[in-house]
């Protein structure tokens, strides 16, 4: 009750209480009675008004320490933690892979000529040694024909030349001719037959290049591409212009997997580790291989070290040239733990993490390792016991107050029944 209220009832009862006075001059007795009731009820009213007063004062006293302390209790950030995970002691990691043949060539011509004829076609799966193609070159048979008379010519000769150096050696022991003459007779015989001997090799080198008309598979595999037709001109290189590959050719039974592993983890990717290998054509599955040598040197250009991973393949179902994920499982480092990206704090010093410390905020510095998406991997900085902070304000600072936010209760928790 306001001053309002108790001032106009408190005058309302003095006008009351003087009118009683007025109208009653003749009883004395009453005249008194009436004045002890006016000060009770205006005694009365004066405490209800105090009460109301003092009543108000505390309330405005309770709610504006209530206030201060509540605002008090704001100015305090409330913050989620969690606590940093081990690392597991096998980690995977999961790198491109360049599926190539064990072996793979094109095959060229060695002699020129026109193509004759062609056998196998690309996807056709070949034997070593099996003929792929003929070429026609009548001017390569034509010079074997003319080398080969060459050496019956030389052959010939050389057969002249030695029955004239063993008679002139028989008659120079009867003195029948002189010493010049048996000479010019061995030195014919010594001509003769290095003309044997070259008129030889040039037959053998003709029927080479005869030979060279036919084209054979150089090991199994299969047919990936093929380059010429029937009739076309077959050059082999002995002029300028470019040779001329017929066919390209794979060995598909084991399959070569190349990939590029960054510097980190050079020292853990060694020969003998197992991979896996999974292929977008074939969902659900993998296929085992083994890493079988690497290039003992890291690239200067990508930092990456050169890995070969050999994986069998005997029904052929892996197709060379494919795309591949390559899943390693590296030995792990210890020390290493793992974090909510959304933990890192980006600060001019260097990477932080805020921490809870006796209710009171604290910057560590640490050092990130692979990044995983939605966490990251901390190499050094932490020991594993720490309550890191989840989504810390740009604004916090060292030895800034916080408080805990207490943990949500997950659906199902109580006791009672549903």
């Amino acid at each position: 009750m306001g001053y309002e209220g108790v001032m106009p009832m408190q005058s309302h009862i003095e006008r009351q209480v003087s009118g009683q006075e007025t109208h009653t001059p003749a009883s004395g007795g009453a005249t008194k009675h009436g004045s002890r009731r006016g000060w009770f009820i205006g005694g009365a009213i004066f405490l209800v008004f105090a009460a109301v007063l003092v009543f108000g004062i505390f309330e405005r006293v309770h709610t504006s320490a209530a206030l201060r302390g509540e605002t008090a209790d704001l100015a305090v950030p409330t913050v989620s933690v969690v606590t940093p995970q081990k690392a597991a002691p096998l980690q995977e990691i999961v790198l491109p892979g360049n599926v190539q043949p064990f072996t793979q060539s094109p095959i060229f011509a060695r002699t020129n000529g026109y193509l004759k004829h062609w056998y196998f076609d690309i996807g056709a799966h070949v034997k070593k040694g099996q003929l792929l193609a003929e070429i026609a070159s009548p001017e390569v048979d034509q010079q074997l024909q003319q080398a080969r008379s060459n050496l019956s010519t030389a052959q010939a000769n050389l057969e002249l030349a030695s029955i004239t150096k063993d008679r002139y050696q028989g008659l120079k022991k009867t003195n029948a001719v002189s010493q010049q003459d048996v000479d010019n007779a061995v030195g014919a015989y010594n001509a003769n037959k290095a003309i044997v001997e070259a008129d030889q090799a040039a037959v053998e080198q003709y029927s080479a290049l005869v030979s060279f008309e036919k084209v054979y598979a150089p090991f199994d595999g299969v047919i990936t591409a093929r380059n010429t037709d029937i009739g076309d001109l077959i050059n082999a290189g002995s002029n300028s212009n470019a040779r001329t590959d017929l066919f390209h050719m794979a060995q598909p039974g084991v399959l070569r997997v190349y990939v590029n592993v960054p510097e980190e983890y050079s020292q853990q990717t060694t020969p003998g580790l197992i991979a896996e290998l999974t292929l977008a054509e074939f969902p659900g599955r993998a296929f085992t291989g083994k890493l079988v040598r690497t290039a003992d040197s890291i690239n200067y250009t990508t930092r990456t070290l050169l890995a070969e991973v050999d994986v069998n393949n005997p029904s052929g179902q892996l197709l060379s040239g494919a795309y591949a994920e390559v899943h390693f499982k590296v030995p792990g480092q210890v020390s290493t733990y793992i974090l909510p990206v959304e933990t890192l704090l980006f600060r001019k010093e260097g990477l932080r993490v805020a921490v809870v410390n006796d209710s009171k905020a604290q910057l560590l510095p640490v050092m990130p390792g692979r990044d995983f998406g939605n966490t990251i991997e901390i190499i050094s900085g932490l020991k594993g016991n720490e309550s890191v902070i989840t989504s810390p304000p740009d604004s916090i600072v060292n030895g800034e107050k916080v408080q805990i936010a207490e943990p949500s209760a997950t659906p199902g928790s109580s006791g009672g029944k549903q």
